[in-house]
C-alpha cells in the first residue's frame, strides 16, 4: 500500500482534510499506546471476553481492567454487552485488529 504524498501545491480544503485525519489517527494511537489497553485488544482479537475473563488473562485487578476498558470504549475501539451481571467486550471494528497485525509484524514476529 502506497502512502499519499503531501504536495506544496495542495489547497486549504485538502490540507484541512489531512489535518482532520491526522487528529483522528493521533487519538487512535494514543488510545492503544498503553500496555494494558494493547493487551486487552490483543485478547479481544480472538473474540468477545467478559471483564472477569480479561482480569484472569491479564492477571490484573478489576479496577485496572475496567479503567482501561472505559478508555477503549470512549475511543470507540470496543463495544460492551451486558448479560445479567456480566459485561462482555468485543472489538468495535477491524481497525484495532489491523493495527495489531502491524505491531505483531514489527515487534513480535520471529525473524524467518
Amino acid at each position: 500500500m502506497a502512502l499519499p504524498l503531501l504536495r506544496v501545491d495542495m489547497d486549504d480544503e485538502e490540507i484541512d482534510q489531512i489535518a482532520e485525519k491526522a487528529t483522528d489517527a493521533a487519538a487512535f494511537l494514543k488510545a492503544i499506546s498503553h500496555e494494558g489497553r494493547l493487551m486487552i485488544l490483543c485478547h479481544l482479537v480472538s473474540g468477545e471476553k467478559s471483564v472477569t475473563e480479561l482480569e484472569e488473562l491479564l492477571s490484573a485487578r478489576q479496577a485496572a481492567v475496567s479503567q482501561q476498558l472505559s478508555r477503549l470504549r470512549l475511543e470507540g475501539l470496543v463495544v460492551p454487552r451486558r448479560d445479567g451481571k456480566a459485561i462482555y467486550y468485543r472489538l468495535a471494528d477491524d481497525r484495532p485488529k489491523k493495527m495489531l497485525e502491524c505491531v505483531y509484524e514489527l515487534f513480535c514476529k520471529e525473524d524467518e
